[in-house]
């Protein structure tokens, strides 16, 4: 078995990969991983600070080690790797949710379900269309050009998780800039300011709720009424579960439909395809989801000895896994590069896999078929009011998207 201590590494790898990197184009890999990209399921890569950890690229093995649960999501634990300086400021800070192991991330999980369902998605579908025209009707009268993140990608997620949580739409402007910076702050500092000042805000809207005498509608309204007061979440565990509600629920699909517009106004006979067919909508955005692979690097602790495809993952070995070449790998797809809505796999892990899969999937889904199908419906002319290469898109070690897109039509 090979051991991650071997000096030439696993398969005969020369030397580890540096982990992350920047994208050159905002819709690939970053070149840099091309080496990655050679077959193999596992590789070193190596970390900022110098460590060297293990790098899952094939999607059968990213699958089996998603959903083992001798690999642990507690960044708290000595050893857990982190991508950048600024995550390991907050490293030693318990984090609801995805930063959890079982029994306990299950009890949490159990708590939410109903209100992410399948179901649940579908009937919020003619209640996010009316908060996506009614941004494409201020955005067409306030006339090109825009800036489609600030318009429009951002504030549609926002609008949807602020109802659906109970948290009030009047605060959006905090809690974006804060989200900001706890995701893309320059240093550690700032992103544990930017946590603090999320949770002071978060805590003070539990407080209100929990002195109505009626619960709101809100997914928070029921926790509090119904699991802070019946003991089966106490209020730090609440805090730190709505701010993982709050900044995932909106910065993923603002991205998501960022990016998303962005590729698919870089390839117009895809658009083409869409425009001319728009039943084909639901593949466009698994597709889109596959290629994008915005949330990158998802990172995990080894537990015990794991042996995996001719490798063995020591206990206390970190082990990170890149989406965005996983849901390449050419033993699932061909031209794994194309944008093609017509593939018969779509079995990416976009979503992640296992007992941490997104919660919110569901309604991802439906933001974006959407957002994306109302926008080139109402906007037949769209098109990019800068060159495309000059478009800025966010660093490699954060959640993947455009910082602004300008648009015309």
């Amino acid at each position: 078995m090979t051991e991650l201590t071997d000096i030439t590494g696993p398969a005969g790898q020369a030397e580890p990969v540096a982990f992350p990197q920047d994208r050159t184009c905002p819709y690939h890999p970053p070149t840099g991983y091309d080496p990655l990209r050679d077959g193999r399921p596992l590789s070193r890569v190596t970390l900022y600070d110098g460590r060297e950890v293990w790098l899952v690229t094939a999607q059968a093995t990213a699958r089996a080690l998603l959903a083992d649960p001798r690999l642990s999501t507690d960044r708290r634990r000595d050893g857990f790797p982190v991508p950048s300086p600024r995550f390991e400021a907050g490293r030693d800070r318990k984090l609801a949710l995805l930063g959890l192991d079982d029994p306990e991330h299950h009890q949490q999980r159990r708590m939410l379900i109903p209100s992410f369902t399948v179901k649940r998605a579908t009937a919020l579908r003619p209640w996010i269309q009316r908060i996506v025209d009614e941004l494409l009707d201020d955005m067409i009268a306030r006339g090109p050009v825009a800036d489609l993140v600030s318009a429009f990608a951002l504030p549609v997620p926002s609008m949807v998780i602020c109802e659906l949580l109970g948290v009030p739409y009047a605060d959006h402007e905090f809690f974006e800039e804060q989200s900001r910076r706890l995701l893309r702050g320059p240093g550690g500092a700032d992103t544990l300011d930017a946590r603090d000042r999320l949770e002071a805000y978060l805590g003070e809207l539990i407080d209100a709720k929990a002195k109505e005498a009626e619960p709101g509608d809100g997914v928070l309204d029921d926790l509090v009424h119904n699991r802070l007061r019946a003991g089966e979440l106490d209020r730090p565990d609440l805090v730190s579960l709505a701010l993982i509600l709050l900044v995932a629920g909106h910065e993923t699909t603002a991205n998501m439909i960022s990016l998303g517009t962005y590729t698919l106004l870089q390839h117009p006979e895809r658009l083409a395809e869409l425009r001319a067919d728009p039943t084909v909508l639901p593949a466009v955005v698994e597709e889109l989801l596959r290629m994008l692979s915005i949330a990158e690097g998802l990172q995990r602790l080894a537990l015990e000895d794991i042996e995996i495809d001719g490798t063995t993952i020591r206990a206390g070995d970190g082990v990170l896994f890149s989406t965005s070449v996983i849901n390449r790998d050419t033993a699932v797809y061909d031209d794994p590069d194309d944008l093609d809505f017509h593939r018969a796999d779509r079995h990416h892990v976009a979503f992640g896999f296992g007992i941490h899969q997104c919660l919110g999937q569901n309604l991802a889904r439906a933001e974006l078929e959407i957002a994306l199908g109302s926008l080139f419906t109402r906007l037949p002319g769209l098109r990019l009011a800068a060159p495309a290469e000059e478009i800025p898109f966010k660093p490699g070690d954060t959640i993947q998207g455009m910082l602004e897109l300008p648009v015309t039509w």
